[in-house]
Protein backbone atom coordinates (compact mmCIF):
# COMPACT_ATOMS: atom_id res chain seq x y z
CA UNK A 1 0.00 0.00 0.00
CA UNK A 2 1.07 3.65 -0.57
CA UNK A 3 0.16 6.39 1.14
CA UNK A 4 1.39 10.69 -0.16
CA UNK A 5 3.59 12.62 1.87
CA UNK A 6 3.16 15.42 0.20
CA UNK A 7 2.74 17.19 -3.58
CA UNK A 8 5.08 19.44 -5.20
CA UNK A 9 3.73 22.80 -7.14
CA UNK A 10 6.16 25.31 -8.78
CA UNK A 11 5.22 28.97 -7.95
CA UNK A 12 6.67 31.78 -9.44
CA UNK A 13 7.32 33.87 -5.86
CA UNK A 14 8.25 31.21 -3.10
CA UNK A 15 7.32 33.92 -0.35
CA UNK A 16 4.40 34.79 -1.49
CA UNK A 17 3.27 31.43 -1.48
CA UNK A 18 4.41 30.79 1.48
CA UNK A 19 2.16 33.31 3.02
CA UNK A 20 -0.33 31.85 1.30
CA UNK A 21 -0.42 28.57 1.52
CA UNK A 22 -0.40 29.29 5.52
CA UNK A 23 -2.60 32.02 5.95
CA UNK A 24 -5.49 30.95 3.68
CA UNK A 25 -5.02 27.04 3.48
CA UNK A 26 -3.72 27.03 7.17
CA UNK A 27 -0.93 25.03 6.12
CA UNK A 28 2.34 25.34 8.49
CA UNK A 29 5.67 25.76 7.08
CA UNK A 30 8.14 23.07 8.24
CA UNK A 31 11.04 23.48 6.59
CA UNK A 32 13.19 26.10 4.49
CA UNK A 33 12.74 27.83 2.37
CA UNK A 34 15.93 26.24 1.22
CA UNK A 35 18.35 27.69 -1.75
CA UNK A 36 20.32 25.98 -4.60
CA UNK A 37 22.92 27.04 -6.38
CA UNK A 38 24.22 24.51 -9.20
CA UNK A 39 28.09 26.88 -9.26
CA UNK A 40 28.03 26.51 -5.41
CA UNK A 41 27.46 22.42 -5.67
CA UNK A 42 29.40 19.44 -6.50
CA UNK A 43 29.23 18.19 -9.86
CA UNK A 44 27.01 15.09 -8.30
CA UNK A 45 24.81 16.44 -6.11
CA UNK A 46 21.01 15.60 -5.70
CA UNK A 47 19.06 18.40 -6.83
CA UNK A 48 20.52 17.70 -10.45
CA UNK A 49 19.93 14.29 -10.37
CA UNK A 50 16.21 14.67 -9.41
CA UNK A 51 15.22 17.96 -11.26
CA UNK A 52 17.76 17.50 -14.24
CA UNK A 53 21.24 19.66 -15.02
CA UNK A 54 19.29 23.03 -16.64
CA UNK A 55 18.50 23.71 -12.93
CA UNK A 56 20.83 26.25 -12.01
CA UNK A 57 19.41 28.44 -9.18
CA UNK A 58 15.84 27.70 -7.45
CA UNK A 59 14.40 27.80 -4.23
CA UNK A 60 12.19 25.57 -2.10
CA UNK A 61 9.98 24.89 0.93
CA UNK A 62 7.95 22.14 2.70
CA UNK A 63 4.74 22.75 4.45
CA UNK A 64 2.35 20.34 5.97
CA UNK A 65 -1.66 20.13 6.48
CA UNK A 66 -3.26 19.00 9.67
CA UNK A 67 -3.08 15.20 8.46
CA UNK A 68 0.73 15.24 8.09
CA UNK A 69 0.87 15.30 4.59
CA UNK A 70 2.72 18.46 2.80
CA UNK A 71 3.05 20.97 0.10
CA UNK A 72 6.38 21.07 -1.26
CA UNK A 73 7.00 24.62 -2.97
CA UNK A 74 9.41 25.30 -5.57
CA UNK A 75 10.52 28.67 -7.26
CA UNK A 76 12.81 28.10 -10.09
CA UNK A 77 14.87 31.14 -10.70
CA UNK A 78 17.66 29.74 -13.13
CA UNK A 79 15.61 28.70 -15.49
CA UNK A 80 12.33 30.91 -13.90
CA UNK A 81 9.10 29.63 -13.42
CA UNK A 82 7.13 29.79 -16.00
CA UNK A 83 3.14 30.30 -15.88
CA UNK A 84 2.19 28.95 -19.09
CA UNK A 85 -1.45 27.15 -18.80
CA UNK A 86 -1.11 23.46 -19.15
CA UNK A 87 -4.63 22.33 -21.06
CA UNK A 88 -6.84 20.79 -18.51
CA UNK A 89 -7.25 17.31 -20.60
CA UNK A 90 -3.70 17.34 -21.18
CA UNK A 91 -1.86 14.04 -19.36
CA UNK A 92 0.52 15.12 -16.37
CA UNK A 93 -0.49 16.64 -12.77
CA UNK A 94 -3.85 17.86 -12.91
CA UNK A 95 -5.08 19.08 -9.32
CA UNK A 96 -4.70 18.56 -5.51
CA UNK A 97 -7.90 17.75 -3.12
CA UNK A 98 -8.06 19.39 0.23
CA UNK A 99 -10.86 18.66 2.89
CA UNK A 100 -12.10 21.60 4.52
CA UNK A 101 -14.32 22.84 6.87
CA UNK A 102 -16.61 24.37 4.62
CA UNK A 103 -16.33 24.46 0.54
CA UNK A 104 -18.27 27.25 0.05
CA UNK A 105 -16.27 29.69 2.55
CA UNK A 106 -12.94 28.55 1.66
CA UNK A 107 -13.62 29.00 -2.23
CA UNK A 108 -14.82 32.71 -1.21
CA UNK A 109 -11.15 33.10 0.95
CA UNK A 110 -9.44 31.53 -1.86
CA UNK A 111 -11.17 33.95 -4.52
CA UNK A 112 -10.66 36.93 -1.58
CA UNK A 113 -6.93 36.58 -1.62
CA UNK A 114 -6.00 35.88 -4.97
CA UNK A 115 -6.98 32.80 -6.01
CA UNK A 116 -9.85 31.63 -8.37
CA UNK A 117 -13.18 29.50 -7.99
CA UNK A 118 -13.37 27.54 -11.39
CA UNK A 119 -16.27 25.58 -11.06
CA UNK A 120 -19.96 25.77 -9.18
CA UNK A 121 -19.83 24.33 -6.30
CA UNK A 122 -21.36 20.40 -6.29
CA UNK A 123 -23.60 17.44 -4.64
CA UNK A 124 -21.52 14.36 -5.50
CA UNK A 125 -23.81 12.26 -3.99
CA UNK A 126 -27.83 13.43 -3.81
CA UNK A 127 -29.33 13.33 -0.15
CA UNK A 128 -26.08 13.71 1.70
CA UNK A 129 -23.79 16.70 2.91
CA UNK A 130 -20.91 15.84 0.19
CA UNK A 131 -20.11 18.20 -1.86
CA UNK A 132 -16.95 20.01 -3.77
CA UNK A 133 -15.77 22.98 -6.44
CA UNK A 134 -12.40 23.44 -8.14
CA UNK A 135 -10.49 26.54 -7.71
CA UNK A 136 -6.87 27.86 -8.28
CA UNK A 137 -4.49 29.71 -6.26
CA UNK A 138 -2.83 31.89 -7.13
CA UNK A 139 -0.13 30.71 -8.99
CA UNK A 140 -2.01 28.64 -11.65
CA UNK A 141 -2.28 25.45 -9.65
CA UNK A 142 -5.87 23.83 -9.40
CA UNK A 143 -7.33 22.58 -6.03
CA UNK A 144 -10.32 21.00 -5.71
CA UNK A 145 -12.23 21.36 -2.28
CA UNK A 146 -13.98 18.19 -0.60
CA UNK A 147 -16.49 18.39 2.19
CA UNK A 148 -15.44 14.64 3.31
CA UNK A 149 -12.82 12.71 3.52
CA UNK A 150 -12.41 10.59 -0.50
CA UNK A 151 -13.67 7.26 1.21
CA UNK A 152 -16.51 9.19 2.40
CA UNK A 153 -17.63 11.34 -0.84
CA UNK A 154 -17.12 8.20 -3.07
CA UNK A 155 -17.09 4.71 -1.22
CA UNK A 156 -20.34 2.63 -0.63
CA UNK A 157 -21.60 4.93 -3.59
CA UNK A 158 -24.79 3.08 -5.13
CA UNK A 159 -23.55 3.08 -9.27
Amino acid sequence: MAVITHIGLAVDNLDKAIDWYENTLGFKLIAGPYSFSQEKEDSENMTNDLLGKQIKKMRNAHLTGDNQVGVELFEFQDPKTSMKQRQIHEAGFFHICLVVDNVEEKAKEISRTGGTIRSDIWNTWPGKPYHLVYCEDPFGNIIELYSHSTELMHGNKET
